[in-house]
């Protein structure tokens, strides 16, 4: 095989390429999200230092995964001799290129894999988007302190279906993206509030429980790792760097920074309200009046990131729609889809309006298979070839290994979600 194309000269990009400061804060971004809302409530049902170990253990776990799925596509760049990949094309192609023969007739199975579940995790991200305005509109309506009837939340997040419905009818998102560091700023407020608030409340942390139960730990894994993912982003990152080879030190950097925010709003969350800790957290503020502000910034800034979310996956979909009509028809057709999907996502919120257990079957559904499994089956088939499995074979034990535990956490998590996500109906 070739190894000198040099596929950064040969990429083409819209936009000027980002350095390696840029890079770092596009993958905070895309890494911290809604899911940080809720990690309070999932530490409560794992145990304060259970789940404060493995919130980093998890994002190490992570971030090594992200880097097997970055450098094998750096790998197939110079035997396709193609400047760029996305994570479909990726495992379109590795499995196509692969050492198995009888497997390569599937390659597009596995891509349309890897686009439905990018697909099932973004769209679930808007139904949660959902329910924390929906949320945050019923305490603030009510002003009260605590979580308000199911029924009236859900009336709320009904309501909410013809703003966001309006919203989703946007097509491009440079009427969008103006909004995106604003929401990045009313995050980070939202972080050192919840540990300015809750430190001057927690009791000392003797008192709190280092593990309660397995279900508990379980449901807390699928929510930890929804919140810290950002596996649908680290291609296009890649894809648009002036140096693409100094992706690991943008990946260190910027997922120390996001396991930092997330153990922080955790740890500090739980410590802070203790057993009374409710999603999103922001609902566990006080009545005054910079943190009713702060609430409805919340949910102004989610409101606009529910039309970004709903852009990539609906691309997605729409790729494959609009070979079933005619161009002059693909105006029509795209608002009928637009709308189709909104009010689905609509109705799952209105279902499931608990969003921990949304979050977490999320976490443990998509992500286990999205950020482990596939990354590693990935570097798998891309490396089979010695040297590239290394001696003994080291790279594909070590995969399994990586399939072995992102398969239990999909079983486990989903089963603990699943029923939590029931129980609360």
């Amino acid at each position: 095989m070739p190894d000198d194309y040099d596929y950064v000269s040969q990429r083409t990009l819209e936009h000027k390429p980002t350095n390696v400061l840029e890079s770092t804060s596009h993958l905070i971004k895309g890494c911290l999200g809604a899911g940080i809302m809720g990690i309070p409530e999932a530490y409560m049902k794992c145990g304060l230092w259970t789940a404060l170990g493995v919130t980093i253990m998890f994002g190490c776990f992570m971030t090594y995964c992200i880097h097997i799925l970055v450098s094998s596509a750096q790998i197939l760049y110079v035997r396709l001799k193609v400047p760029k990949l996305s994570y479909s094309d990726l495992a379109e192609k590795a499995l196509e290129l692969g050492p198995f023969p009888s497997l390569r007739k599937h390659s597009s199975k596995f891509r349309y894999g890897v686009d439905i579940i990018i697909c099932i995790d973004l769209f679930g991200s808007c139904a949660v988007y959902e329910i924390i305005i929906g949320k945050t509109i019923q305490q603030l309506i009510d002003n009260s302190e605590t979580e308000g009837p199911l029924h009236m939340l859900r009336l709320y997040i009904l309501i909410l279906a013809i703003p966001v419905l309006l919203l989703c009818m946007i097509r491009s998102l440079k009427y969008l993206s103006p909004f995106s560091a604003a929401g990045d700023i009313v995050l980070v407020m939202c972080v050192a509030s919840t540990v300015r608030y809750a430190d001057s409340r927690a009791p000392p942390l003797s008192e709190m429980p280092a593990w309660k139960n397995f279900i508990g730990f379980f449901e807390f894994c699928g929510v930890v790792v929804y919140s810290m993912e950002g596996f649908g982003i680290c291609l296009p990152i890649e894809n648009n760097m002036k140096e693409p080879k100094k992706f690991p030190i943008v990946l260190c950097f910027g997922m120390a920074v996001v396991v930092f925010f997330v153990a922080m709003t955790g740890f500090y969350g739980y410590w802070g309200y203790g057993e009374t800790v409710i999603s999103p957290v922001t609902l566990n503020f006080s009545r005054e009046l910079f943190p009713t502000i702060l609430k409805a910034l919340v949910a102004v800034m989610i409101f606009i990131t529910f039309g970004l979310n709903f852009w990539a996956p609906f691309n997605l979909v729409w790729h494959y729609l609009n070979k079933r009509y005619p161009e002059n028809k693909h105006y029509i057709w795209e608002r009928v889809y637009r709308a189709i999907f909104v009010i689905l996502i609509t109705v799952a919120a209105i279902a499931f309006p608990n969003m921990g257990p949304v979050m977490g079957l999320m976490g443990s559904f998509c992500i286990s298979l999205m950020g482990f499994v596939y990354p590693a089956m990935i570097e798998t088939l891309v490396k089979w070839e010695s040297p590239g499995m290394g001696p003994g074979k080291w790279r594909l034990w070590k995969n399994l290994f990586i399939i072995i535990t992102g398969l239990v956490l999909m079983t486990s998590g989903t089963y603990s979600s699943g029923k939590a996500l029931i129980e609360g109906m």
